[in-house]
């Protein structure tokens, strides 16, 4: 008996040993481990990596920038039946646990010993896994363990439970980028929380577990049963009744992508606003969930997207066939899934459906799409495709669909008006269009080419293309402000100039048309676009004075030539450029500078940057009170660069270049300043200067070169088309009141368009599609005739003022200045009829 009380009493000594010695190895481990643990307090105000959202400025989504999908909830926002999943599959006792599962530990711990060393599941707790993926690395080792275990204990001290678990839905890794419950299930299943069945409820909370493999798109058998098991502990715990449980193990998994429904197609002008904001923002502005609305309205936008597209399709098949993208020789016993493992190489690209032809018969065509679709393209789907030969020579029609496709040909289709399938191909041109509002230059509508998957390049601000004829407009602005008139005569002949970089030592520009109207009124001289005027007329205001007043319009000196070529448009442009010159004419003279972001609230919705652009603000009270005259914007307006977005942290991203967004600002802030008066754009032509070429440009839609615009219904239409060289350019630029838009048509490797395409065939069809519908049911809107005009009858042949009765007289419109001196010319021609004045020796 006394040994037995000895024995008893060793125990209880080498016990108590053994509990002071733990309790100090604990304590010490803590003294050890607490300088390096980090404060959870900084938990209760913790942000989410959210991804950067761009809305249109009627609130569509654009596009979502980020590495992670994130979509942040409150814990009351998550259903019940969502949190008792999550319980169940990864820590029923949350709610009555220390933070820290001691069994678990003691069952982990047990498996190390018995397993010589393998660090098996880790029985951690929800408060441990929060303070894991928080804090520390997933490395297995037992010094981590030991910071997770104190982190879980002190977390369970500072923060309530509510608080953990809503930390752990939003924070965790779920599968496919997608992190946080309310990410999973849009991604998963396309819907908000609360409309999750049982069954989407419990596979989501199965992906906690190996979220890279066990989910229901990786491995869908794998999920289903992780799925099931989850649903039996949700039975077990009384989450669910039988008849719950029963509906959902018999659910079928029906998850597949949903990727975040873009509702309007402007990826150049997001990747715009992605640098920008980079600029703006820092290295934050991918994480830190903003919300950037910009200046574009969804349905001109779209309106652009479809004008272009169709533009350059109509071209591509006035051009001909160029045989199918590919082939591929089938088997005769070839299937579906020798078709899918073909096809899988090929997207879809602009609504033209990647498909492979699996029969050819009389005159029809069999043709596979997917396992879901295939149909039979007749043959009048395809008598357009004539051979293509060169681009200014196409083959003879074809006669029968076997002379088009063979067996094995991968091709595209394309639904058309009817919603019937035909036979079309990807274009091989290219185009842009850009859009601004003349008041503020606010965008409305940019499309960098046909399609950016295939070329991210943006030519709607990167391109440096020649804009042909389309320049002239500036050219005869110049011209009035030296004292030339609408009426002014300028000799349309042949003309040679030296040019010792040619072999013949001579430039000798022509017309378009090779043809020579002699003498010509300037107004009639830009409806036809006669090049030799342009040149003629450079020339006597003189190149210098120029190339000095047309960077009024906004074009650096360095885009424009130094010579007398500048007439036929052979500076470097890009359609926005283009877009912005001819503002100034839209507004009255101001120059405005392009910008697309209007504000940018952060991730709780408050503003953060409101734009408030310089405006031209035509019957502002400030704009009213301003005397300064007319003359050169401020050097910024004229080489605009991003000033005001600089990047909030050292580590930020370079700023984006003035090319790669086109010259376009970020206006000055104007958030949280209240009542603000307006800026003022610059007055940069005196506005009869503007009405008078603008009434130019009005004649060339109403008879000249654009006329093809007329059938738009419209009294407030101006503009001009543009051809270069060899047709490798095809322009139209052209407005009214609301809307500033420039249309560009061409190849990326300078090849020519083919003969006869110009800008009135190739370009003004776009620019009419845009224009029709984005100002449809829009009231005119042109500049009224300001106070310094006056109407004159003139003589069609002289331009001079004419006599009383003069059967050949007609209307014209001057600068009030210039009416008496060419009346005084007028009196002194009839005087001396063989006198001429000064415009007509040229």
């Amino acid at each position: 008996m006394q040994i037995l009380k000895r024995l008893l009493r060793w125990v209880l000594i080498l016990a108590f040993t053994g509990l002071l010695l733990a309790v100090a190895a604990v304590g010490v481990a803590y003294w050890l481990v607490s300088p390096r643990m980090p404060s959870v307090a900084a938990l209760k105000d913790y942000h989410m990596q959210v991804p950067l959202r761009v809305l249109t400025a009627d609130g569509k989504l654009i596009a979502s920038f980020g590495e992670t999908r994130r979509i942040p909830v409150g814990i009351a926002d998550v259903p019940e039946r969502l949190k008792h999943a999550v319980l169940s599959a990864e820590d029923a006792d949350f709610y009555s646990h220390p933070g820290v599962d001691w069994h678990g530990i003691a069952r982990a711990g047990w498996h190390v010993i018995v397993s010589g060393g393998d660090k098996g599941p880790g029985g951690s707790t929800i408060t441990q896994q929060v303070a894991r993926n928080f804090f520390l690395s997933p490395e297995k080792l037992y010094s981590r363990k030991l910071t997770e275990i104190f982190i879980a204990l002190r977390m369970e001290n500072q923060l309530s439970k509510d608080q953990i678990l809503e930390l752990y839905l939003n924070k965790m890794f779920l599968g496919h980028r997608s992190y946080g419950v309310a990410a999973a299930a849009s991604y998963y299943y396309g819907k908000t929380l609360d409309q999750l069945s049982v069954a989407e409820c419990a596979l989501i909370a199965s992906t906690f577990q190996l979220p890279s493999v066990v989910n229901p798109l990786n491995n869908p058998k794998r999920a289903i049963t992780r799925r099931n098991w989850v649903l039996g502990q949700m039975l077990q715990n009384r989450y669910i009744s039988k008849a719950e449980y029963e509906q959902a193990i018999a659910e079928p998994n029906h998850a597949y992508p949903h990727e975040p429904p873009i509702e309007v197609d402007a990826p150049y002008l997001a990747e715009m606003v992605r640098l920008q904001a980079l600029d703006r923002l820092g290295n934050d502005a991918l994480t830190e969930g903003y919300v950037i609305k910009t200046t574009v309205q969804s349905m001109r936008q779209q309106a652009a997207v479809d004008a272009l597209r169709a533009g350059l399709i109509d071209y591509d098949r006035r051009h001909g066939w160029r045989g199918p993208e590919d082939h591929q020789e089938l088997a005769d016993n070839a299937g579906n899934e020798d078709y899918d493992r073909v096809l899988s190489s090929y997207t879809d690209i602009a609504g033209m459906h990647p498909g492979i032809v699996t029969a050819v018969s009389g005159n029809e065509a069999t043709v596979y799409l997917s396992s879901r679709e295939q149909t039979k393209l007749g043959f009048s789907t395809m008598e357009w495709a004539r051979p293509y030969i060169s681009e200014t020579r196409i083959g003879a029609a074809p006669k029968s669909v076997g002379a088009v496709l063979k067996r094995g040909d991968i091709i595209r289709l394309s639904r058309n008006e009817k919603g019937e399938w035909e036979l079309t191909q990807i274009p091989k041109v290219q185009g842009a269009l850009a859009s601004v509002n003349p008041e503020d230059g606010s965008l409305q509508a940019l499309v960098g080419g046909f399609n950016f998957l295939r070329s991210k390049f943006n030519r709607a601000v990167m391109a440096a293309r020649q804009p042909g004829s389309s320049f002239k407009p500036y050219i005869y602005s110049a011209a009035f402000e030296r004292g030339f008139t609408p009426a002014s005569i300028i000799n349309d002949a042949p003309l040679a100039l030296p040019d010792p970089s040619r072999p013949d030592g001579l430039w000798t520009p022509s017309n378009d048309d090779d043809k020579f109207d002699g003498p010509i009124r300037l107004r009639e001289a830009l409806v036809k676009s006669k090049n030799l005027v342009s040149v003629r007329l450079l020339d006597a205001i003189g190149v210098r004075f120029a190339r000095d007043y047309i960077t009024r319009f906004g074009f650096s000196l360095d885009a424009l030539p130094g010579n007398l070529s500048m007439a036929l448009g052979t500076a470097s442009v890009s359609p926005m450029s283009m877009a912005r010159g001819y503002s100034v004419f839209a507004n009255g003279g101001y120059l405005v500078t392009p910008y697309f972001i209007s504000e940018i609230d952060d991730r709780d919705g408050k503003p953060v940057y409101q734009a408030n652009p310089a405006r031209a603000c035509r019957t502002c009270q400030e704009r009213l009170l301003d005397t300064r005259p007319p003359g050169p914007p401020p050097t910024t307006s004229t080489a605009p660069a991003n000033s005001v977005a600089s990047a909030s942290s050292a580590g930020a991203p370079a700023t984006a270049t003035s090319s790669d967004i086109g010259g376009a600002v970020l206006p000055a802030d104007a958030h949280g300043n209240g009542a603000h008066p307006p800026v003022l754009a610059p007055q940069v032509i005196d506005v009869r200067n503007d009405y008078l070429v603008t009434s130019l440009m009005q004649d060339v839609i109403k008879r000249g070169t654009g006329s093809a615009a007329m059938a738009l219904g419209r009294d407030d239409l101006a503009g001009k088309t543009g051809s270069t060289n060899e047709h490798r350019d095809a322009w139209f630029v052209g407005f009214n009141g609301d809307l500033s838009t420039a249309v560009w048509v061409g190849f990326d490797d300078f090849s020519s368009l083919g003969r006869g395409e110009f800008g009135a065939k190739a370009a003004l069809p776009i620019w009419m599609g845009y224009m029709g519908a984005a100002l449809k049911d829009r009231p005119s809107a042109t500049l009224s005739m300001p106070p310094g005009i006056s109407t004159v009858q003139i003589n069609r042949a002289s331009g001079l003022p004419s006599a009383a009765g003069d059967p050949n007289s007609m209307p014209e419109m001057f600068k009030v200045e210039d009416v008496d001196r060419l009346r005084q010319q007028a009196s002194q021609q009839q005087e001396d009829p063989d006198q001429q004045h000064a415009y007509d020796i040229f």
